[in-house]
């Protein structure tokens, strides 16, 4: 059985995205999400497998731009979409969308792709390395207490429609990208994301609301929640605050969002999927324990040009180390690559000199936000120091003091 790789003709988006969703199972998605992903689609980026007049595996990209280390936006195709039907699994389609998309993404000079997974055992063979996590929480509002510091009494906090809000909400995000690597630029349309509300997506909850925090009439943070009700025949009200996101400029802003949530009423929970592993809320709460903390994986990056995306980051503590790198999926990166940079910027250039370490693009990608230490992979096996002393400088250099984290999925 062969298939034929084609960009996705946009007549055709209803019966491939159908077919994404008929890989995925459970219900179809609702009209109102439907609608939304059609709108970012973007055709161009977008693979249909064909088997005949059949559809047997997607695979599309999203340009988004992505934070690194020094606060830069990177070029960097967000991979998405990606099925294969249940009746052609096994027979090379994944492989063959992969190939094609990567040779894509260099050809429009994009230094990375990145991607979540469903499954995160799928991608490393072709060059992808978790680089971030997200931490879940669901903290016990009745026995947790929160450090608040000076000055939070003084935050108004109002509550809108998170439509209302949307402007200024997004102003708050975007002043955060920066400070945070693996955060992505909005690219116009993805404000629209975060307001998403239909009811398969409460887990029953109540509608969506935005709480607002403002300090002389500006706007400095915000929260967007639903609130699931329950009621105990033996203790009585019980319900869980379901935290979307949470966003603000500074200490304060953010702890009186905090102290918000805590208090609502009829409530004993506040439950979020996905913050930094290092989000400052495990600093206020008096109890870490009963706050439910978990840990799963997050983006995934690959570097598709080596050169290009080692000098893009800037480094914590100054470098100068060449990097065997093996890279079978992707041979233009396969090779000795001196990299040579400090909190300033970097070049990275090929080589003759002899390596100073081994490791494959995969490491290289989940070190490559500072989540991931050069150290601990090196510890796991999976990375080779050649000459005494270059790990230790590398994976310093390497580092962030900001944990990398994705803010939402696409």
């Amino acid at each position: 059985m062969t298939t034929e790789l084609r960009t996705l003709d946009a007549g055709q988006w209803d019966d491939w995205y159908g077919k994404l969703e008929r890989a995925f199972g459970g219900p179809p998605e609702s009209r109102e999400e439907r609608a939304l992903w059609r709108e970012l689609t973007d055709c161009e980026r977008s693979l249909a497998a064909w088997d005949g007049d059949e559809i047997a595996g997607t695979a599309g990209a999203f340009s988004f731009r992505l934070s690194v280390p020094g606060g830069a936006l990177v070029p960097a195709a967000g991979v998405t979409m990606v099925s294969v039907q249940p009746t052609h699994r096994r027979r090379g389609v994944l492989t063959s969308m992969m190939r094609r998309q990567l040779d894509d993404v260099r050809a429009a000079g994009e230094p990375l792709a990145v991607l979540t997974a469903s499954e995160p055992a799928i991608y490393g063979r072709f060059g992808y390395g978790l680089a971030t996590e997200q931490m879940r929480l669901e903290i016990d509002t009745t026995r947790v207490r929160l450090a608040l510091p000076a000055g939070t009494d003084g935050v108004r906090l109002r509550i809108v429609a998170p439509a209302e809000a949307r402007e200024a909400c997004e102003a708050v995000y975007a002043h955060r990208v920066a400070a945070r690597p693996g955060m992505l630029a909005r690219q116009p349309g993805w404000d629209r994301l975060p307001l998403l509300d239909p009811k398969g997506m409460r887990d029953g909850a109540g509608e969506l609301l935005c709480v607002l925090a403002e300090v002389d009439g500006e706007v400095r943070g915000y929260a967007r929640y639903g609130v699931k009700p329950v009621w105990s025949t033996a203790s009585g009200p019980d319900g869980t605050v379901l935290l979307r996101d949470v966003e603000a400029l500074d200490p304060v802003a953010y702890a009186a969002l905090w102290n918000f949530l805590f208090g609502l009423d009829l409530t004993s929970a506040v439950r979020i999927r996905s913050r930094p592993a290092d989000d400052p809320v495990l600093h206020l709460v008096s109890d870490i324990r009963r706050c439910g903390v978990g840990v799963r994986d997050g983006l995934f990056v690959r570097p598709v040009d080596v050169g290009a995306a080692l000098e893009a980051r800037t480094y914590a503590t100054p470098v100068d180390v060449v990097l065997d790198v093996e890279d079978a999926f992707c041979p233009w990166n396969a090779g000795r690559w001196r990299l040579a940079g400090d909190a300033k910027g970097a070049t990275c250039a090929r080589t003759g000199d002899a390596a100073d370490l081994a490791l494959s693009v995969r490491e290289l990608g989940a070190a490559y936000l500072g989540g991931f230490s050069l150290g601990a992979l090196a510890a796991a096996g999976r990375v080779t120091e050649l000459r005494p002393g270059a790990l230790a400088e590398a994976s310093a250099a390497f580092g962030s003091d900001a944990r990398p984290w994705l803010p939402h999925g696409f």
